[in-house]
């Protein structure tokens, strides 16, 4: 199975929390507004979708378990924005073996990542298109 592209959802008690941090101090690109849920392009083909948890598929939960990873050229550029714009408890950037990263949570508790791939071969096997779809 192959598909065009994916939509990530978190579910939130109040989506009015959270909509600033996603559209100013992340930047995200706003693709639809659908009153009960908000759609953001990340980049090329990456979605994320916020959704308001007392009317989804799905409701929102105290403790998230999962993580939304968004992979950057400049993982010290994004850490210096968001220290600037304020995001609290981010981590400091920790440079690994396979990449180099930091954490932070959005205003309800989900946790986020910024990282960079080191190796530019690790790193450019997603940037190819994949295969071709008929």
């Amino acid at each position: 199975m192959t598909a065009d592209y994916t939509i990530t959802f978190f579910y939130y008690d109040d989506l009015n929390v959270v909509i600033p941090f996603y559209e100013q101090t992340l930047g995200f690109e706003l693709v639809l507004d659908q009153g009960m849920a908000r759609i953001y392009r990340i980049g090329g083909g990456s979605y994320f979708g916020i959704v308001d948890g007392n009317r989804g598929h799905l409701h929102h939960q105290p403790n998230s378990a999962v993580l939304l990873t968004i992979v950057v050229d400049d993982v010290i550029a994004w850490h210096n924005r968001l220290r600037q714009d304020g995001v609290p408890g981010m981590s400091e950037i920790l440079f690994g073996r396979f990449c180099e990263h930091f954490f932070f949570e959005d205003p309800s508790g989900y946790a986020i990542e910024v990282q960079r791939f080191r190796d530019p071969a690790v790193a450019a096997l997603f940037h190819t298109a994949g295969p071709s779809r008929s």
